[in-house]
């Protein structure tokens, strides 16, 4: 599975989250969700093979680690996103500004607000 599969179900993100905080082991992982041991034990193997946790052997117990390296695909791709974003610019927030002072001064003077046309058309 790749990483974006692996981080698609949200049981899989919230075990990542709590991996971030150090390592655990599986019956630690299911007291945390109501979920069943061998439920929390699939969404690892799962996380295991998208390469975003491995187990590490302590004694007889084995404590889950997170990996974060295949997380960088994760972020390349939200950081391309986002810089496709449009940027809000300072005339962009005065003009609302200005169109929120105008909205409550109409409203404490009773003045009605105009429609705009796309709205008539639609009840019409």
């Amino acid at each position: 599975m790749d990483v974006f599969g692996a981080i698609a179900d949200p049981i899989r993100r919230e075990l990542l989250r709590r991996l971030s905080n150090g390592p655990a082991r599986v019956v630690d992982l299911a007291a945390e969700h109501d979920v069943s041991r061998p439920a929390i034990s699939k969404h690892l193997r799962i996380l295991d093979e998208a390469g975003l946790v491995h187990a590490e052997v302590r004694g007889r117990e084995r404590h889950y680690v997170i990996d974060v390296e295949p997380l960088d695909a994760v972020h390349h791709l939200l950081h391309a996103l986002a810089a496709r974003r449009p940027p809000i610019s300072a005339q962009h927030l005065d003009a609302l500004d200005t169109e929120a002072h105008r909205a409550a001064r109409d409203r404490r003077r009773g003045t009605p607000t105009p429609k705009s046309p796309d709205l008539e058309e639609d009840s019409a």
